[in-house]
């Protein structure tokens, strides 16, 4: 057999796969092949998303339950180590402790623990090392006893339809696990929005729970929605054992559409059944000021054994908050703390409680493996936000309330100066961005700075889209704490089968928790001082939803919110940040260029990526005699400021600058008027050589084409942008031409080619390569005659081209 001759699949087949089996592995139980570990990341080009090739190991090894090697093979006629590199970052990834190369000759084995007597070893195919082997060096680099070891290979829990952990919740759940056996009581795992952490937890509590080390669970949460739908979908497998602590007895439906009737443990007398296994609690319903509301005490101190605490970035982290109390009830019992956003400050730390992290997975992690879903930002800056307001002298307000004199700003709008029109302005761009998207039913939260504003910016965006409100009241709802007809819709809204409600405004009440698996667009309009706040809110938009097509979703801020982006703190970079102005389009040119990003995307997909979505109110009494809390002014003019655009230099860098400002300064820089501008024009035989002369200096016109939105030709561009002139379309300019009749010299024939190049002036916008006779070789041309026969109706080909300078000429001449 000649081995050079073998692909790498046939190596597979007829090496390396005999000497793994001859090793003592079971190929049905111990052995899979081509395990795909990440989804591939998703690309966002404009309108056009692809996935990039997902990881992909050729052998992962089991030693029952657990990864524990790895095998990256090549074909022969690369060496036997060739493919380690590529293992390696493989492994650390899948966080596999043993390594392999090979190429079917033999291996190449790194042993990650370091317990070998040499990092790397080459072995013959017949030495592989069967599974005992790789477990006992397994169990002595990790200090494992007998009963730990019982712990963790107990097996995860498997419904039968085939779906496991994902590399990185396996990873979570190991790293947990293998804490606990060793007798750590404080867990923390730091997951991003969107990764499944709630899963995790069931696997963690799961395995514990069947292996006996834990006998009685609390899971705690801090949102009614998140315990009931942990109950009747991740935690359902543990059916009999597990109860709320509520006494409303609920109907819930599951991910599947069937209902189910949640178990409680609290009678109407608030007496606690403790027959139950696994309880699951808010802690709002088990704790409270008065003492009588703190039911968790009628548990003992030593009743649960392991506590799980969802979103512990929250009130347990406090040391002063009356959750921890509850913590701090049960301190005997291992407690895992679950977060997207570990809270650090002067005041409030998780990690001085929990410890730091066993394992983190980062929301730039889960787009970069495709897990969870890109965004693109949009920044709008209103003419009101950055110049301020201040009241002139004795103004009043519509209430009759004198306006306190000073300066009012971003941070005092909506919180102690409510300007009407800033409320609608942000209400009409939010529409007309749903509009021109072509899809006005993307789920949308427009995040407020209170209640009171919720109310208002719900009104301002009924009243934008009556439309749709006729046709449902639910189009457009309010849902905050105080609002119980919003509140129960929380469930319509994440509900991806639910077309309503579509958009929603909140304060607080959404930005954390609520798994929106189809929210695309999420709107800022409140300050947003917390970083943990910050990510919890990006998070509702970070799950990707297949089916539906929602491979990335929108960030629109109108308070500078997404100025964290700018924090080393935060680590998943958008993917495109784009500030349009007044009289610019509200959603981003699909050539715009992406945010700074360490792994820049290429221009165009390529061969290994794969295309998965183508473009296609309150009111106050008047007369109160205390100033009020918020002062409210009717008729204050808001507009869009000029834009503001983060697009890349000639070096390279992010440049945050006005893209006309900056194409403004580079014209004049190379032409001092605009005389001595029309003089080049005029004088350029081919129109291109001027704008090659800008593409030179680094200037290139289509961005800006694209971004100023007209039918402009690169002429009326310079002179709009550059000079201030009012520019003419090229419908505008072809028509003049026409209205002259400036071809009745030529022959039917040379005027139709005349007018055809007018044409396509008028189309698509060509100026330059009109007098290139190849032109004459294309639609609509080829149809008149060959390019020679064209040419003899203007006599020569010298004539030809004289006849379309003409044409320029007609096309430039100025109009009164």
């Amino acid at each position: 057999m000649d081995k050079k001759a073998l692909s790498e699949s046939d190596i597979c087949a007829k090496c390396i796969t005999p000497a793994v089996i001859q090793a003592g592995w079971d190929e049905a139980t111990q052995i899979r092949r081509e395990v795909s570990f990440t989804k591939g990341r998703i690309i966002v080009r404009g309108k056009l998303v692809t996935r990039g090739k997902a990881k992909r190991a050729d052998y992962v090894l089991y030693y029952q339950h657990f990864p524990i090697a790895l095998i990256e093979a090549k074909d022969n006629t690369s060496a036997v180590g060739d493919g380690m590199q590529q293992a390696l970052d493989y492994a650390l990834t899948l966080d596999i402790p043993f390594v392999f190369s090979s190429n079917g000759d033999g291996f190449v084995f790194h042993d990650r623990t370091g317990l070998s007597a040499q990092r790397e070893t080459t072995l013959q195919l017949e030495a592989f090392p069967g599974p005992a082997d790789l477990w006992t060096k397994y169990r002595a680099w990790k200090g494992l006893a007998a009963e730990q070891e019982k712990i963790i290979l107990q097996p995860y829990y498997d419904d039968g339809s085939g779906k496991e952990p994902r590399y990185y919740q396996r990873n979570a759940i190991n790293a947990a696990i293998e804490a606990i056996s060793k007798g750590q009581n404080r867990i923390l795992l730091v997951m991003a929005t969107g990764t499944g952490k709630t899963y995790t937890a069931f696997q963690i509590i799961w395995r514990l729970w069947k292996a006996g080390q834990k006998k009685r669970i609390l899971f705690l949460a801090d949102r009614n929605v998140l315990v009931d739908q942990t109950m009747v979908n991740d935690f359902r497998p543990f059916g009999a054992a597990m109860a709320k602590l509520s006494t409303a007895a609920k109907t819930i439906e599951r991910a599947d559409g069937s209902m189910e009737v949640l178990t409680t443990a609290i009678d109407k007398t608030r007496r606690i059944d403790t027959a139950y296994e696994i309880y699951l609690g808010l802690y709002q319903a088990i704790t409270g000021p008065e003492e009588r509301q703190k039911l968790f005490r009628e548990f003992s101190p030593g009743f649960f054994d392991l506590i799980v605490i969802d979103e512990c970035h929250r009130g347990s982290a406090a040391e002063d908050s009356a959750w921890r109390e509850i913590l701090q009830h049960f301190s005997a019992a291992t407690q895992v703390g679950l977060t997207a956003t570990p809270k650090e400050t002067e005041y409030v730390s998780n990690i001085h409680y929990f410890g730091k992290p066993v394992y983190t997975y980062t929301l730039k992690q889960g787009i970069r493996d495709g897990f969870l879903a890109p965004y693109k930002v949009i920044k709008v800056h209103l003419n009101v936000d950055v110049e301020g307001y201040r009241p002139q002298q004795g103004e009043v307000d519509e209430y009759g309330h004198e306006i306190e004199d000073r300066i009012y700003n971003q941070k005092d709008f909506d919180k102690n100066l409510v300007i009407d029109e800033r409320t609608k302005c942000v209400a009409k761009w939010v529409s007309d961005y749903l509009k021109q998207s072509g899809d006005r039913f993307q789920k949308t939260i427009v995040f407020c700075v209170d209640t009171e504003h919720a109310a208002r910016m719900r009104q301002a965006l009924v009243n934008e889209n009556q439309d749709l409100v006729d046709q449902n009241a639910r189009y457009a709802m309010r849902i905050t704490g105080n609002d119980a007809e919003g509140q129960a819709q929380i469930g319509n809204f994440i509900d991806p089968e639910s077309k309503y409600p579509v958009i929603v405004t909140t304060s607080r009440l959404l930005s954390t928790g609520v798994d929106a698996q189809t929210c695309r667009l999420i709107v800022l309009d409140r300050e947003i001082g917390s970083m943990t706040e910050f990510k919890q809110i990006i998070g509702r938009g970070t799950r990707v939803h297949e089916e539906t097509k929602k491979y990335y979703f929108t960030v629109i801020d109108f308070r500078k919110a997404t100025n964290h982006f700018a924090d080393p703190d935060f680590d998943g970079e958008p993917v495109q940040i784009y500030e349009p102005g007044e009289g610019d389009p509200v959603t981003p040119p699909d050539n715009a260029p992406p945010a700074g990003d360490e792994d820049p995307i290429p221009a165009q997909p390529g061969a290994d990526e794969t295309v998965v979505d183508e473009p296609p109110d309150i009111t106050l009494p008047p007369g109160t005699p205390t100033p009020p809390a918020k002062f409210y002014i009717k008729g204050k003019p808001v507009t869009v400021l000029t834009e503001r655009v983060e697009y890349l230099d000639e070096s390279g860098k992010l440049v945050t600058e006005s893209l006309r400002d900056y194409t403004r300064k580079a014209i004049r820089e190379h032409y001092a008027s605009l005389d001595e501008f029309l003089r080049r024009w005029k004088s350029a035989e081919r129109k291109e050589a001027v704008i090659d002369e800008l593409a030179q200096e680094g200037l290139f016109l289509e961005p800006l084409m694209e971004e100023v939105g007209k039918d402009l030709d690169p002429f009326d561009l310079i002179c709009h942008i550059a000079f201030d002139q009012p520019p003419l379309t090229r419908r505008d300019r072809a028509n003049n031409v026409r209205k002259r009749d400036v071809f009745t010299k030529y022959g039917p024939q040379a005027r139709a080619v005349l007018e055809a190049l007018l044409a396509k002036y008028q189309d698509e916008g060509v100026v330059i390569g009109l007098d290139n006779v190849k032109i004459l070789e294309i639609p609509p041309f080829n149809a008149m005659g060959t390019p020679f026969q064209l040419i003899q109706e203007f006599g020569s080909r010298a004539s030809f081209e004289k006849a379309v300078h003409e044409l320029q000429s007609a096309l430039y001449e100025r109009v009164a």
